[in-house]
Parts: C-alpha cells; sequence; structure tokens
C-alpha cells in the first residue's frame, strides 16, 4: 500500500467534547502527517482515549472539526470513516470469541471489501485466505487460526484485535493502549510490527509504556486535562521539565 505523503494528512481544529459540565477534550488541534508513528501521553483522565474516540466517530464532538486526508469527516458515520482509512483498535478487546482467529480476523477482511465494493457479490470470499493468513502471520497467531478468541490469553485477543485492525487495510491505524496484557517477548513483537507497518500506514498511539512511546514514536503529544500540554520528538518530551512534573514524574 502506497501512503499518501500530503503534509497533513490528519487534522483537529478546536476539537472539543463536553459531558455534561465536564469537559473532556478542551478545543485541540492536533496536526499528523502522512507515514508517522505518533504517540499520545498523559495520565488517566487526560482525555486520551476521547479524543480518539471522536477521530474514528465513536462519540461526536461537541465543537471542532477534523479533516483527514483532505477531507472534513466530522460528520461522518464510524463505518464511513472506515471506508476511508479509519482503524480503531480498542482499549478493552472487541474480539468475537465464539469464532476462531481466522474467522475474527475474515469478518474484518470481508467487511472491507464490502466497503469497497458494496453488495457482498461484487468480490469472491475465496480471495480473503491469502490476506487473513497474512494479518494473522503478522501478530504472531498463524499458529492459532482455528482457536476460539475466547480461549485465547487477553494479550493474545489483544495481538489478533490489531490483526483484524490490519485486514481493514487502515491508512490511519489508532491504537489504544496496545501492548497492555503483552508479555515482554510479545511488546519486542509488537514494537517490530509498527516499525515494519510504517512504511504502510499512519499510526496513532495511545501508550503507557514509556518504553515503547520512546522506541517507536516520531513524534510525541502530551495530553493533560483535556489539553495538549506539549509536543515534540522523544528527546524533546523527555527533557521538558513541565511534562517531567506533570506525567513522568521527575
Amino acid at each position: 500500500m502506497t501512503v499518501d505523503r500530503s503534509p497533513t494528512f490528519l487534522e483537529t481544529r478546536g476539537l472539543g467534547r463536553r459531558f455534561g459540565g465536564l469537559t473532556a477534550v478542551d478545543s485541540v488541534d492536533l496536526m499528523l502527517n502522512a507515514g508517522e508513528i505518533r504517540a499520545v501521553i498523559g495520565p488517566n483522565g487526560a482525555g486520551k482515549t476521547t479524543l480518539v474516540s471522536m477521530i474514528c466517530g465513536r462519540v461526536p464532538p461537541s465543537a471542532g472539526n477534523i479533516l483527514f486526508d483532505g477531507a472534513d469527516i466530522t460528520r461522518l458515520k464510524p463505518w464511513e470513516r472506515v471506508a476511508r482509512g479509519i482503524v480503531y483498535t480498542f482499549q478493552i478487546t472487541s474480539v468475537f470469541r465464539n469464532l476462531s482467529c481466522f474467522d475474527n480476523v475474515a469478518l474484518a477482511a470481508e467487511r472491507s471489501l464490502t466497503l469497497q465494493h458494496g453488495l457482498r457479490s461484487a468480490f469472491d470470499t475465496r480471495g480473503l485466505v491469502a490476506p487473513v493468513m497474512t494479518a494473522l502471520q503478522r501478530v504472531g497467531l498463524e499458529a492459532r487460526r482455528d482457536e476460539l478468541a475466547g480461549n485465547l490469553s487477553y494479550g493474545h485477543q489483544r495481538l489478533l484485535e490489531v490483526a483484524m485492525g490490519l485486514a481493514l487495510r487502515p491508512k490511519l491505524l489508532i491504537l489504544d493502549e496496545p501492548t497492555q496484557g503483552l508479555s515482554e517477548a510479545e511488546i519486542v513483537g509488537f514494537c517490530r510490527l509498527i516499525r515494519d507497518l510504517a512504511g504502510e500506514t499512519t499510526i496513532l498511539l495511545i501508550e503507557h509504556n514509556m518504553d515503547v512511546v520512546m522506541e517507536l514514536a516520531q513524534r510525541i503529544t502530551v495530553m493533560a486535562d483535556g489539553n495538549i500540554l506539549a509536543e515534540g520528538s522523544p528527546a524533546e518530551i523527555m527533557a521538558n521539565a513541565e511534562v517531567q512534573r506533570a506525567y513522568l514524574g521527575t
């Protein structure tokens, strides 16, 4: 897949979300370049998940706009955003527990083709096998293709969800706490996968594991109290005294 290298691939302008009297995200301006790996970090309650939920369409904004790949997508439904290439893996796993790993990924791959071609009769489902197995192989689950998703460990369910996201052929892949529940060896494999994907898609990563953030992110956005506190390279963020006080605890 060829990644569009236009200067600004994703942009939020004055994006905000209120829940009654609580302001979860307050007029956030975020700019993300195509092909970039961007990490969003911050303490619990900083607004990170609400921000990406607005980007993928799960939560409507109270204010502001979202521009993606040259178009205003603020009012698009979630499935319309998936059709445009925005894929979000949830902080809590959302696999189909009673289906096999293969079938979980096949459903995602079929949805991708349906969104591209419309009616199911417009494509041959026999062509799903190769992309499904490729997605499972990339996350290290090809040997578990016939195992029920509900029988997997929590960490493996997280990896299965990433495989489902890959099967949707994302232009923008949003990962919310993807290494939660993974073993050290699985985290190493996950980091290898993300580096490999960087040439194919743009990645927006919410992650608490700072070792993972510092290894993968080209730029880091730090949120606190619904606002962007700082942005910069990993070295710049580590050296930022305000970030150290608010989040890194030093």
